[in-house]
């Protein structure tokens, strides 16, 4: 876009990591018979509090680990930050952890959490205010990276999709045209997808593309949907909308992918598996005695769900590659059981099971209704195109 600016990416916090205290170790004079193999010279045994904070004396980020008096067999890590001996409970599971970080060195535990220990004292207020005036909120920016998206996407398409209620002018029972959804407004499908947050680890600075603000510690500094590749401190994920552009790079599989990221990583209205399966069903099938009833060769569904996950749309699933249509319906129902959330999804399971069991007809199609109005858009307009081909069984 025209007025576009790129981001000024915010210093302060990169700054205070460069000033962090840097790790002391403070070793041990004698060799220690009761030291874990895991430790260095750094442990010094069983001590007392107040040795250890003796020896730490006078040094930032000096620390040293020392075996629990209160409790025989466990471990404190004793480090010195703001003039005074911090006391952490220190753990070893293959890798040394005090909380949910966990880290292949003490040394590299200890460099993490000074450089934590100093921002967040030096720096609380501004933390605290940091996403009250986000980039990815102004204008221009975050439109920028839609359009990078929608143009990587666009198969030329350039009318927004909706999903209507069909009204059938032929149905004459006033029951059955409230059914139809006669007077229903149309279902604006804005195919909204949360992003899919990780726990993640940058090599080299990072900044949030959400503030703009430094990404600060050692490993696992901030989180990274591993959909669209947005990258953003934890507290800020909080904050993004759901507005996840799905990359194709990044989906490693067809099957047993979430509905609408995949819908909107290929840019459809459904997914591909099921317009292709049904495609190729209602072409070569429709007169298939047990179709959906009688199964196909399993080893044989198992390719067909290799070549969706290797070649997505390219997949040829066509009768010179499977004549057996029963191959094909099998893949799609494979599809449909493998599905993280189902097409009806979990919360809505209950309303629809509850919808069906209304006694009155017109209050039963009403409750229906309006449980289909809860449906994402990706999993409605799913559910849509399998009814109406099951209905040209």
């Amino acid at each position: 876009p025209e007025d576009y600016q790129p981001p000024i990416w915010k210093s302060y916090l990169y700054q205070l990591q460069q000033e962090a205290p840097r790790p002391k170790r403070i070793t041990c004079p004698q060799e220690m018979e009761s030291r874990p193999k895991y430790y260095g010279r750094e442990f010094h045994g069983m001590i007392p509090r107040e040795y250890a904070d003796e020896l730490l004396a006078g040094a930032e980020g000096a620390y040293l680990i020392r075996e629990s008096q209160r409790q025989p067999g466990t471990h404190t890590l004793a480090l010195r930050f703001g003039h005074q001996t911090l006391n952490y409970r220190l753990f070893y599971d293959g890798k040394h952890f005090v909380g949910e970080k966990r880290f292949e060195s003490v040394h590299d535990l200890v460099t993490d959490a000074l450089i934590t220990l100093y921002i967040e004292t030096k720096a609380a207020e501004y933390i605290a205010k940091m996403t009250t005036n986000p980039i990815y909120e102004h204008l221009g920016y975050t439109s920028l990276l839609k359009d990078k998206m929608v143009h990587r996407l666009s198969r030329g398409r350039t009318e927004p999709r909706r999903v209507t209620f069909q009204r059938d002018e032929r149905i004459s029972s006033p029951l059955v045209r409230r059914s139809a959804l006669k007077d229903t407004p149309e279902k604006q499908c804005s195919y909204e997808k949360i992003h899919n947050f990780k726990v993640h680890t940058f090599r080299g600075p990072h900044w949030c593309e959400y503030c703009a603000n430094f990404m600060w510690g050692l490993i696992a500094q901030g989180v990274r949907c591993s959909d669209c590749g947005l990258n953003v401190h934890k507290q800020c994920s909080k904050l993004v909308p759901s507005d996840c552009q799905p990359d194709l790079r990044r989906i490693k599989k067809v099957f047993s992918c979430d509905l609408t990221t995949l819908v909107k990583a290929h840019n459809t209205t459904r997914p591909m598996v099921v317009d292709m399966c049904i495609q190729e069903i209602e072409l070569r099938g429709m007169k298939s005695e047990g179709l959906y009833r009688v199964s196909g060769f399993s080893e044989h569904i198992e390719d067909v769900r290799l070549a969706f996950d290797r070649d997505g749309e390219k997949a040829d699933i066509s009768a010179s590659a499977y004549a057996d249509i029963n191959i094909i319906a099998g893949a799609l129902k494979l599809y449909l059981r493998d599905l993280p959330i189902p097409v009806i999804t979990f919360d809505l399971y209950s309303k629809f099971i509850q919808a069906a069991k209304i006694p009155n007809a017109e209050s039963r199609l009403e409750a229906i209704h309006e449980s289909l109005l809860q449906l994402p858009p990706a999993h409605y307009e799913t559910l849509r195109y399998l009814m109406a081909h099951l209905k040209r069984l």
